[in-house]
């Protein structure tokens, strides 16, 4: 169970006294940028990201790599198509490799991206990469990528913790090959192994003999992002065998890469179209994608709106009924805690499934969510592997965020049907979604 942090900085969760009417335009993928980042950076020519997002995740991640070496450079486009609001600063990065080095001394903050993305990318550094971040990133998992490295060569100091704070004693290269890992605490094990495993002497094989594999649709990410940059990769999707990933050794290409927006960060605005009865439209919302936010548009459509998907975006409506849902959120999780805030609202009770590994995340997501929401009048209760949420009528106070973002944004949407929230430390979101109160409040008219 999380414990409540003091009350400061506590921001008044608009509430909605009408429907919205909004078009929203929501910062880029950090999922994609980040992936974006690595893969440029292991590249054997230039390259470009487009329209990257620019947040505490992705900047930590940037500046890790400049810190080994990599050249980072961000170009202002004269353009005027960029959107009110939107820091043109970062419009696009300019990504030139080099030769990875150290010493190097990375600080990953709390973002899973950097922390597991990276020891990979440092063991092929010349010299020692030393890995540090916020108290909570102590508490997070690493083991999976800790000791899959070991077994491809790699030499890591980390005094038996299987977590932060460690040291990869980069050699210039790493063997590759063949590992065995237990994946089910997080999909980002799999995913820092195949980013840098082109660059790996032997490539790498990654088999996975853990019971369940969370979130499946950002592996896919990886794999396509690879192959869009040239590698060869070999996966179940495209009939390989269960479980197991191949990647070959050789180059990867420089791209121009426009990032697609996070549909993950559009949750909060689709679900204040359901809360109100309203109308948002998201520009830009990728006819095709592997981002796990897209199934948005089942999940509330189900819970009582409709979307339109067309060339300029998606337009969410919501009816002015909230139902209940019974879903398994397995493959993404990122999207509970937006989903529970909804559900909390509803008509009928919700059970959301396939989740535990959430107790791993930025905080102990179930553990936060059910004290939160039961704290201002909820009903929710803990299962093995989620949440039941039975509506109740709801009233005011702090929601705690614990330093997560999506807990932030959950109490955000609370406050749109429930006077009096205040949301304890709003600029967490800063983690992913930049200028969230200016967006939340924009979308209001406020």
């Amino acid at each position: 169970m999380p414990v409540n942090p003091v009350h400061t900085a506590l921001w008044p969760a608009p509430h909605a006294s009408e429907a919205v009417d909004a078009t929203v335009h929501v910062p880029g993928s950090k999922s994609v940028t980040n992936r974006a980042l690595v893969l440029a950076s292991l590249a054997s020519e230039p390259g470009w990201l487009r329209r990257p997002l620019r947040s505490r995740d992705t900047l930590l991640m940037a500046a890790a790599l400049r810190e080994m070496g990599v050249g980072i450079e961000e170009t202002v486009s004269s353009s005027s198509s960029v959107a009110a609001g939107q820091d043109r600063a970062g419009e696009a990065w300019r990504i030139l490799p080099a030769g990875l080095r150290g010493p190097a001394t990375v600080d990953v903050g709390n973002a899973g991206t950097v922390m597991r993305f990276l020891p990979p990318v440092a063991a092929l550094a010349d010299g020692p990469v030393r890995f540090d971040g916020d108290p909570r990133a102590y508490e997070r998992p690493l083991n999976g990528v800790i000791d899959a490295l070991r077994v491809l060569g790699a030499r890591i100091d980390d005094d038996d913790r299987g977590a932060l704070p460690l040291t990869v004693h980069g050699s210039g290269g790493l063997d590759g090959g063949t590992v065995e890992i237990d994946a089910s605490s997080s999909s980002q094990f799999v995913s820092a192994l195949l980013l840098s495993a082109p660059r790996f002497n032997q490539g790498v094989e990654v088999r996975h003999t853990g019971s369940s594999l969370p979130s499946m649709p950002h592996i896919r990410m990886t794999v396509d992002m690879l192959r869009a940059v040239g590698a060869q990769v070999d996966s179940p999707e495209s009939g390989g065998e269960p479980n197991v990933w191949r990647v070959t050794p050789g180059a990867l290409l420089g791209r121009d890469l426009t990032i697609e927006p996070d549909l993950s960060n559009a949750q909060p605005f689709l679900a204040a179209a359901l809360v109100t009865g309203g109308r948002v439209l998201i520009p830009d919302w990728p006819a095709r994608t592997t981002q796990p936010g897209d199934r948005l548009r089942e999940i509330f459509t189900e819970m009582g709106g409709s979307c339109e998907l067309a060339d300029y975006g998606l337009v969410f409506t919501g009816s002015g009924s909230i139902h209940g849902i019974d879903v398994d959120l397995g493959d993404v999780g990122e999207l509970t805690p937006g989903i529970a805030a909804v559900a909390a609202l509803a008509d009928s009770p919700s059970t959301l499934r396939g989740v535990s590994h959430l107790r791993l995340h930025e905080t102990d997501r179930l553990a936060a969510l059910t004290k939160e929401i039961n704290e201002l009048g909820g009903d929710v209760t803990e299962s093995a592997d989620g949440l039941h949420i039975r509506p109740r009528r709801l009233h005011g106070g702090v929601f705690h965020t614990y330093d997560d973002h999506r807990m932030a944004t959950a109490g955000a949407i609370i406050g749109l049907a429930v006077p009096g929230v205040q949301i304890e430390n709003v600029a967490t979101t800063a983690k992913t979604l930049p200028d969230f109160p200016e967006l939340w409040t924009g979308m209001l008219g406020v």
